[in-house]
């Protein structure tokens, strides 16, 4: 009998090794082969534009106090702060349920009978538990609240980085709108100076009607993008306020053409991503909080042991004696083996399980996408700086096209006036292209920078 109860005690203690074990990062990640070889000029380059603060990153002094207050005021973040310290106060009352509770519950009573003298009678009393954690059930709590830590300010990091992000974002799509509404302005004047003498040259007949119709059409057609892109404008005001934390108002700001771009773009190695980038780390903290939640429901198969105790003073032991007093001492020792109900502890286990299967693939996939944006920015960006260099090139021909046909209609009867406005559309159209190139510039880079982990503190 002795032997098989010894052996029955190796069993348990084998059979529970695996519940003390620490979480591990799961093998075979798919970190290889994240970055596109074409993309990347030196693969064993460990630096990373994500690793830049964001001071470095943004030179715009306005740009610069924007983050500053919205790192502040963001409500978003605050709620993310919030979290963490929700976090921390599961942290710390999971490092004392090591520890005993302790309980006082003095009781006092009045007895009268039949109108007798009262008697009083007290009782100062107290009790003391403790859960032996055999087989660390308290231990995985515990680990499981660190992990949950872990995970909530992982998230507040990835708040941080996005607030960064869209702040930098918007306030580079005003300073577009800007250079948009100036050329959109500057265009109108000229064409309304343009409509005007055309009107003149109608009443002296030297144009037919349709070419001042034409011009005066194209001209409503302008005042009205002009229009639509001062809403868009306000609205982007609006928009970036609300991101700060503050009501509507005017953004201060410096212009377009002052920005700065890295001279090199490095992304570094692709395992970097697993530690730099706030959700990848928050999908392997919520991974490892599966884990240890998988450990506590296998611990809840084991025995529990708790130790209680209790003690005090009171001054009624007995009827004989009148008050009299004396101390009370208990000690009680208890083990508890679940038996009767391993079927919902075994659904426990199943539903964990399954909880830390689909972390795991959670997990993985949040790598996949991260370095599918990664990959991506690096795509947009090289377009990007294709495209600028190709609208540039245009603008020139096109300037060359509106001073010839211009001279042209001037100068002789062969040039058409249809011709003239064509070509200035054309220009228009360019100038602007330009603008959204140099702010795609911009963006992407910002994207780059956010898709490697940057912004974090």
């Amino acid at each position: 009998m002795r032997k098989i109860i010894v052996f029955a005690i190796i069993a348990v203690i084998s059979s529970s090794c695996s519940i003390y074990r620490k979480y591990q990062r799961p093998e075979n990640l798919p970190t290889d082969s994240l970055y596109r070889a074409e993309l990347i000029a030196n693969p064993e380059d460990t630096a990373s534009l994500g690793s830049m603060p964001w001071e470095e990153l943004f030179t715009d002094p306005y740009l610069r106090d924007l983050i500053d207050s919205g790192l502040v005021h963001n409500t978003d973040l605050q709620t993310a702060i919030l979290r963490v310290e929700q976090a921390q106060a599961g942290l710390y009352s999971a490092k004392w349920a090591y520890s005993p509770s302790l309980n006082l519950s003095p009781q006092g009573t009045v007895t009268s009978i039949d109108g007798n003298k009262a008697t009083y009678t007290y009782n100062l009393g107290g009790s003391v538990s403790w859960d032996i954690d055999l087989f660390g059930s308290l231990l995985n709590a515990k680990r499981e609240a660190q992990a949950t830590l872990l995970q909530q300010d992982a998230y507040r990091q990835a708040v941080r980085s996005q607030i960064i992000a869209t702040i930098a974002t918007s306030y580079y799509a005003l300073l577009m709108m800007d250079e948009q509404v100036r050329i959109s302005d500057e265009s109108v004047i000229i064409w309304r100076e343009q409509v005007r003498a055309m009107e003149q040259q109608l009443r002296v007949g030297q144009i037919n009607e349709n070419a001042v119709t034409q011009a005066r059409a194209n001209l409503y057609g302008l005042e009205a993008s002009n229009a639509q892109l001062k809403q868009q404008q306000k609205e982007t005001e609006n928009a970036l306020c609300s991101l700060l934390g503050r009501v509507s108002g005017t953004i201060e700001r410096g212009k377009l053409a002052d920005q700065v771009l890295p001279e090199t773009v490095s992304v570094g190695v692709p395992l970097q991503l697993l530690s730099n980038r706030p959700d990848v780390y928050q999908a392997e903290m919520t991974l490892a909080a599966a884990y240890y939640s998988t450990n506590q429901a296998r611990s809840a198969f084991y025995p529990k042991l708790t130790l209680s105790g209790s003690a005090g003073w009171t001054n009624s032991l007995g009827q004989v004696v009148s008050n009299p007093g004396g101390v009370l001492l208990n000690a009680v020792a208890s083990l508890a083996q679940p038996i009767f109900n391993k079927g919902q502890l075994r659904a426990n286990l199943r539903v964990s399980k399954a909880e830390e299967q689909i972390a795991r693939l959670n997990y993985k996939q949040t790598i996949l996408n991260a370095g599918q944006e990664v990959n991506d920015a690096l795509f947009a960006i090289e377009t990007a700086g294709t495209m600028l260099e190709k609208h540039e090139a245009q603008c020139k021909d096109l300037e060359r096209t509106v001073y010839t046909a211009t001279k042209l209609y001037n100068s002789s009867t062969q040039g058409s006036y249809l011709e003239v406005l064509t070509a200035q559309q054309s220009l228009l159209n360019a100038q602007l292209s330009v603008i959204s190139d140099k702010y795609n510039q911009l963006q992407y880079t910002v994207t780059l920078y956010k898709a490697l982990g940057g912004g974090k503190n």
